[in-house]
């Protein structure tokens, strides 16, 4: 790859590795094995893998190097390890760099099942867990100790929107000789660059805008040469959280377009949030780069633009956001976000029912909140699509 080219360009391009028959698009190598020529050739392989050498392909495929090679450029990072989902890479890169008895800060705001692995997995196997407000870097301060190994947050929350201040984080953590592990997933790629902020392993579920199309499960942990290879890969090698060739070919074909995409959307969801703020019948909008957003100054300064998705919270409590979500004709109702098409759901009954009411308050979760992904469609019609599923409430 050439280091002067630009992140659309390295989206095309980097990372591939073509057969003897030069095809245009990356082949994908269908196979969970791989044929040695000599007993020789696979012990030596078995003791140190070459440049372009595979053993099996829980290790490592060709289809799949490809978009860990690819993803890792546009991220800047050092290597990549690609999962079978996104909560695979969220679990492997935490449980990899844990053990029983280390120190762990997390922001509260996570979404669930990220929720469910810090505060009941991690503590089942004796790993401590500190929950804090994410954007209070006091109560950072406070909670992080001498042995506290790691600090973890959404880079956005999921669905509250909330905006963490990376680079001050990855300070406070790094003063304790703790890892910043930060899951990506809302800020994408495109529009925050959190290892330049200081994170040292970034996440993001490639189920959601790498993909694109809603068709195949994914994830990718990003970092270090040192943390993927000698901490992660090892786990997740014999734990067996490998992406599939065939998902790892949709994801390249994603990358193709991921700029394009994100862009397209992010223009879209701002437009929506500025048009929809201050309808009689929210109690709020919630968007980034809103100005009425808590975090909107640090947003603009981590970010080039608010991300795909913003958050509505109806009068009425859950009645009226089911009378909305039933009364929209575009925007369809699922628990995934990314995607090309509009979706949309209601976190307190689908992606954090499991948390108690009081839970969900905390976290900002009202019976009224609904998060919407904004897709690829026309603007214009799925303002008109909003504004008649919120006039019926």
């Amino acid at each position: 790859m050439n280091n002067d080219w630009q992140p659309k360009t390295r989206l095309v391009h980097a990372g591939s590795r073509r057969s003897q028959y030069n095809e245009v698009s990356e082949a994908i190598f269908l196979t969970q094995g791989f044929v040695y020529k000599t007993a020789e050739q696979a012990e030596a392989r078995f003791i140190e893998l070459g440049e372009d050498e595979f053993i099996y392909a829980r290790y490592g495929n060709p289809t799949v190097r490809m978009f860990e090679e690819r993803i890792a450029a546009l991220e800047g990072a050092e290597d990549a390890f690609a999962t079978a989902s996104g909560m695979a890479a969220v679990s492997g890169a935490l449980f990899s760099a844990l053990k029983a008895g280390d120190h762990v800060v997390c922001s509260k705001a996570l979404f669930g099942s990220c929720l469910y692995v810090a505060e009941t997995l991690l503590r089942r196997f004796g790993v401590e867990v500190t929950f804090v407000d994410g954007t209070d870097l006091a109560a950072w301060k406070t909670a992080v100790r001498k042995d506290t190994r790691l600090c973890f947050v959404e880079a956005i929350s999921n669905p509250t929107l909330e905006v963490i201040d990376i680079q001050s984080v990855a300070a406070i953590a790094h003063a304790a000789g703790a890892l910043l592990v930060v899951d990506a997933v809302f800020s994408t790629p495109i529009f925050q660059r959190n290892l330049e902020l200081g994170a040292d392993v970034v996440i993001y579920s490639a189920t959601k805008h790498i993909d694109g199309g809603g068709r195949c499960l994914g994830g990718v942990v990003l970092g270090s040469r040192d943390f993927i290879r000698k901490t992660l890969e090892p786990y997740l090698k014999h734990t067996g959280g490998a992406l599939s060739p065939f998902n790892a070919w949709v994801m390249l074909k994603g990358l193709e377009t991921l700029d394009l995409r994100c862009n397209a959307a992010a223009d879209t969801a701002l437009m929506l949030a500025t048009a929809l703020e201050g309808h009689e019948k929210l109690l709020r909008a919630i968007y980034p780069t809103l100005p009425s957003h808590p975090e909107q100054a640090l947003a603009a300064r981590q970010m080039t633009k608010g991300g795909t998705v913003l958050s509505l919270d109806l009068k009425g409590g859950k009645p009226a956001a089911f009378r909305f979500l039933n009364a929209l004709k575009i925007v369809k109702i699922s628990n995934n976000l990314g995607d090309a098409k509009s979706l949309v759901t209601h976190p307190a009954t689908t992606t954090h029912q499991r948390l108690s009411p009081a839970q969900r308050s905390e976290l900002g979760i009202s019976d009224g909140l609904v998060r919407l992904s904004v897709g690829l469609e026309d603007g214009s019609d799925l303002l008109h699509d909003l504004v008649g599923a919120i006039n019926v409430c």
